[in-house]
């Protein structure tokens, strides 16, 4: 994934909102490795994701946001 670690920050969540769900599917097929780390920290920042036990999950908050992505129009 590229970053944008200069963009403003409504772009910038913007950014991490669009690669949420690619993000997720890292995640769930054991690749974090693959995540870009400033997404991470931002996620983390954001309650998107939380570090348990070395590893990261999806919080509430990410859930929905998710969620949200899924149904939301294009």
């Amino acid at each position: 994934m590229s970053s944008f670690p200069d963009a403003p920050p409504v772009l910038r969540r913007e950014a991490l909102r669009d690669a949420l769900l690619a993000t997720v599917s890292l995640l769930k097929n054991h690749r974090a490795a693959e995540i870009d780390a400033s997404f991470i920290e931002d996620y983390v920042a954001l309650n998107w994701l939380e570090w348990n036990g070395g590893g990261l999950r999806l919080t509430i908050t990410g859930s929905n946001v998710c969620k949200q992505l899924t149904v939301r129009p294009v």
